[in-house]
């Protein structure tokens, strides 16, 4: 799985019009769309420790300000720090009146560590603790103070806005009607109004926190600087100080430890029929999904096998490998890029009336009322502004390839297919993977040179959808179309 993580070689094109490589996109069975990272939405699970895999609530982690309570960070290289145990000066108790009935009793205590850069809370001066789950003392922020006073001050302009729009919803049209029956007058009303408005004024003027004021006297330098010599390794570097905002020590020794920030699970769902494409488990410790719709599970993977050298004007052959992760055979077909890339049914599988339009669906999930569920935000369809530099001459036979088999792949004897392929267009196969020999001829334009080579198709494969099966109707197979750019590199020079 190294390669999903190198240079992005071969794009595919959401339906959004960007473009991603295969490990990150999605593919939505109920749309039969790809889905990249700006076409989901994305929910946070649950929060959790990595290091303690501690799983807590929302609410819990607000309060522990994201970060774990019992882990710790080394200030200096930011690794996982380690509880030692050592041993505190000797004490001595003395049981009787002589001294000879004294007794030497050692105090086992508990430290910080960092196995990396060997750094310890007894460099920093920490006072070491008698229990291995013992309350570090943390270091304060000097500014926590005004941080307060400010939240406080946003609580109580959050709770008057709340008491105005309650009381705009139950307040009646015609209130003056209210105070002719008490007798009062439209002066007395005025006067109240006035009085209420005044007070309102000096209440926010009282609960409000003082401003800042700019100021542009600064700090003049201590004439050590340029004094004295300056120890790099005492001074702390700029990430260093970037990981302690609050203070920003500028010596090495005013650093201390910080707590564990926690990680979070997270699942993501579909913007235009809100299905889930990617769920967590729940258990901290598992690395498995309840639901993983990643688009190299549902969608034949292409990669660059090698291309012979390129000159512009002349054509070089271009080896590519097809791969059909599903368990289904199917058939795959490269068409040009004008070619429409809307899901079809596939006419020799499915009848007409067994299944319903994906479109027709999606329309339906978004007229549902506002009530039940939020109108989704659906992402804008770009302009792929990527341009083919280059002529591909595509084949006109299609390539079949059978479903996946995990035991094909140590067994070469269970590969029994007898395929009629074409030997000038299928060079190699094995199991579910194909590879295919295509021609490339780059155009003699000037433009071009220093430019990477770009070509593009749109493959065609058949998609069994499994999600109308659970449904206990008919198999449903689409014949999806995918558009895909590859960078061959650049030229080699004049043929």
């Amino acid at each position: 799985m190294a390669y999903l993580y190198q240079p992005d070689y071969v794009r595919y094109v959401c339906n959004c019009g960007s473009l991603k490589p295969i490990s990150k996109i999605y593919f939505c069975r109920h749309c039969s769309k790809i889905r990249c990272g700006y076409c989901v939405c994305q929910e946070v699970d649950f929060h959790y420790c990595p290091n303690c895999m501690e799983n807590l609530p929302s609410a819990e982690v607000r309060l522990k300000k994201n970060r774990c309570s019992s882990c710790f960070n080394c200030p200096n290289c930011f690794q996982m720090l380690s509880t030692r145990a050592g041993h505190a000066p000797l004490r001595t108790t003395k049981e009787g009146k002589d001294s000879k009935d004294a007794k030497v009793v050692p105090k086992k205590v508990y430290y910080l560590a960092c196995s990396f850069c060997r750094w310890s809370s007894r460099d920093v001066g920490i006072p070491d603790q008698t229990m291995a789950t013992g309350k570090w003392p943390e270091q304060e922020n000097p500014h926590t103070r005004r941080i307060n006073a400010l939240i406080d001050y946003h609580k109580i302009l959050t709770s008057k806005e709340k008491q105005q729009r309650e009381r705009k919803k139950f307040q009646s049209k015609h209130s003056f009607m209210q105070f002719e029956s008490c007798g009062l007058t439209s002066a007395m009303i005025r006067k109240r109004i006035g009085q209420s408005l005044k007070l309102q004024t000096q209440l926010q003027s009282s609960d409000q926190p003082a401003p800042s004021i700019a100021t542009e006297d600064v700090e003049e330098l201590s004439p050590e600087i340029f004094t004295e010599p300056i120890d790099i390794i005492k001074i702390s570097t700029l990430e260093q100080r970037l990981k302690h905002p609050d203070v920003q020590a500028e010596n090495v020794n005013e650093l201390r430890p910080q707590r564990r920030q926690f990680l979070v699970k997270r699942s993501q769902r579909c913007r235009v029929c809100e299905h889930n494409l990617s769920k967590p488990n729940i258990c901290t410790q598992s690395t498995k999904f309840k639901i993983q719709l990643a688009a190299f599970y549902h969608i034949p993977e292409v990669k660059i096998v090698t291309c012979e050298p390129l000159y512009p004007g002349k054509s070089s052959e271009l080896f590519l490998k097809f791969c059909n992760p599903t368990q289904h055979p199917t058939q795959i077909s490269l068409f040009p890029l004008n070619t429409s890339t809307a899901p079809v049914p596939a006419t020799d599988v499915t009848e007409k009336g067994e299944h319903d339009d994906v479109e027709t669906v999606c329309e339906a999930v978004n007229s549902l009322s506002s009530v039940i569920r939020q109108v989704p935000i659906i992402e804008e369809v770009k302009i792929v502004k990527v341009v083919s530099n280059a002529d591909l001459t595509l084949p006109h036979s299609s390539l079949i390839l059978p479903a996946r088999d995990d035991a094909a792949e140590y067994d070469d004897t269970a590969d029994t297919h007898n395929y009629q392929d074409d030997p000038k267009l299928v060079v190699w196969r094995k199991g579910n993977k194909a590879v295919v020999r295509l021609t490339v001829t780059p155009y003699e334009n000037d433009e071009i040179k220093g430019e990477p080579v770009i070509v593009g198709f749109v493959m065609q494969h058949v998609y069994v959808n499994t999600i109308t099966a659970l449904e206990h109707k008919a198999t449903q197979k689409l014949d999806l179309k995918v558009k895909l750019y590859l960078t061959l590199g650049k030229l080699c020079g004049t043929a």
